[in-house]
């Protein structure tokens, strides 16, 4: 059920989003207590398999900024579900940091990572984890599930919130999802 409870709204969503109809909100919130429950949803499953779950933000990143928390968990919860579902072993780390940019302030880019000591993805195959309903290879598909669409709207959000999303990998040793964001403190 659960699962179906998933997909379904991973349809919504993309729906959503190719529609134009997807509505931002910009509100302060705590960015520490967003990731936190971020991590807290998939906390369990990464305790079940032993995985080591950690977040590391640089101090000078703002406790109170603007933007929409609601998307911005749901990008973290993607990546996070899926490191969490390809590493049987090691650790998975949130980081958050400033990036340099030209935004003046009082706005900020944060570039956020989420990094595992999973399976990896060959090089040749990296194109097509943005694509919709596309996964790794047919295999992949039959073993961990899913319906290929969390990378897709995980990337179409950040983009509409004024970033981008990309990814750095190696076969056998893991994964790193970076996304930034500009978001106002």
């Amino acid at each position: 059920g659960e699962a179906l409870l998933t997909i379904i709204n991973d349809i919504l969503d993309f729906s959503k989003i190719e529609a134009g109809k997807l509505d931002l909100e910009n509100q302060p919130f705590d960015l520490r207590d967003c990731l936190e429950s971020a991590i807290d949803l998939l906390a369990l499953k990464s305790t079940e398999k032993g995985l080591e779950l950690g977040c590391v933000i640089e101090r000078d990143i703002p406790e109170a900024i603007v933007g929409d928390m609601t998307r911005l968990r749901q990008i973290v919860v993607n990546l996070l579900s899926n490191a969490v579902k390809f590493t049987e072993r090691g650790e998975i780390v949130v980081e958050v940091r400033n990036q340099i940019s030209d935004f003046q302030p009082p706005t900020s880019v944060l570039q956020f990572s989420i990094r595992d000591t999973g399976i990896g993805i060959p090089k040749d195959r990296l194109n097509r984890l943005f694509q919709s309903f596309s996964q790794v290879d047919a295999s992949t598909t039959r073993k961990y599930g899913g319906t290929g669409l969390g990378l897709a709207i995980s990337k179409r959000l950040s983009e509409l919130m004024g970033g981008t999303m990309w990814v750095e990998s190696k076969e056998g040793v893991g994964s790193t999802f970076y996304f930034t964001l500009p978001l106002a403190r």
